[in-house]
């Protein structure tokens, strides 16, 4: 199952649906993936033949935004509980195979730090993937900080994923192209500019301050953020700014994956700008295939220690596999 050089493989940000998770969406989300719908709701051995033909050994399984962050009050959490139980049980049946990032129902925020405990501690999942705002509020507010002080506890990352950007955005900067270019939404542009703006976010906060052990995962080379870096931590070091090194602590706590990225150049500037040991590989599957994502990495002209920590190295030490 390893690729043509032995190395093993971890994909880190591979995505399923659960159909009581999805049953609750509506308007564009409820369109998100639709093409590959059958994909997403496999958890046979179709999905393990695709991981076999790529090289890949082990996913590592997240539902699809925006997952329970859209649910309020108790059906969030008896819908995280939900998936995470059905989740929990698969993984078990394949621990060889498949780990799990849990579904957290941020709205009732102490609910959820209190899931995230119990989907690692009895369930054996490896963190939490929250995907975008929690029903319009950004997730470094601080009502939503108990999340991140049990993670920070508990030793497990928390993956900041995209969601489709809230309305008031589509209105103010897509409408005018959403007709004919409907990927502005998600994937061209507007899942970026939503994630870059929270992993900004969360480093204006002063939650890693509250909480220094906290490790937070980007994916798709972090959404722009290390090429950014620099000038970021540049401008927001000019007056009258709080003192602030935007760049230390962006480097200091963030790991980034290679979901969706499949590219020299934004790898390397990412291997430049936060180092070898925060780049994960991932494939986004199946809203990407597999195999691209392992030929690319065959194919990347990096040294052999280094494509091993981004191929496993690196998530096992993260995620304790």
């Amino acid at each position: 199952m390893a690729l043509a050089n032995g190395m093993e493989v971890i994909a880190l940000e591979e995505h399923y649906y659960d159909p009581d998770v999805t049953a609750q969406f509506t308007g564009v989300d409820a369109k998100i993936g639709d093409h590959i719908r059958h994909l997403l709701e496999d958890l046979s051995e179709q999905r393990v033949a695709s991981m076999d033909e790529a090289g890949i050994d082990f996913q590592v399984l997240s539902h699809g935004a925006p997952s329970t962050q859209r649910m309020k009050g108790n059906t969030a959490i008896s819908v995280a509980k939900g998936a995470n139980d059905k989740l929990g049980a698969f993984i078990k049946s394949k621990p060889d195979r498949f780990g799990a990032f849990a579904a957290l129902p941020t709205d009732d925020p102490i609910a959820a730090a209190d899931e995230l405990a119990r989907a690692v501690n009895e369930l054996g999942m490896v963190g939490a993937m929250i995907h975008g705002p929690s029903n319009g509020v950004f997730i470094d507010d601080k009502r939503f900080w108990p999340i991140f002080e049990r993670a920070a506890a508990l030793d497990v990352p928390i993956y900041l994923h995209p969601a489709a950007p809230h309305p008031a955005v589509v209105e103010a900067y897509y409408k005018d192209y959403v007709k004919d270019f409907p990927g502005i939404l998600t994937a061209a542009w507007g899942f970026t500019a939503e994630t870059a703006t929270q992993g900004i976010r969360m480093v204006l906060s002063g939650v890693f301050d509250a909480y220094p052990d906290l490790k937070i995962v980007l994916g798709h080379l972090g959404e722009t953020l290390p090429f950014l870096v620099w000038r970021i931590s540049q401008g927001l070091s000019r007056p009258p700014n709080k003192p602030l090194d935007f760049r230390d602590v962006f480097c200091s706590h963030f790991y980034v994956t290679t979901s969706g990225f499949f590219s020299d150049p934004a790898l390397h500037c990412c291997l430049l700008e936060m180092g070898v040991d925060r780049v994960l590989f991932s494939v986004d599957y199946p809203f990407v295939a597999n195999k691209p994502g392992t030929d690319w990495m065959e194919s990347t002209m990096l040294n052999a220690e280094d494509k091993r920590k981004i191929l496993s190295g690196n998530a096992k030490r993260l995620l304790k596999l």
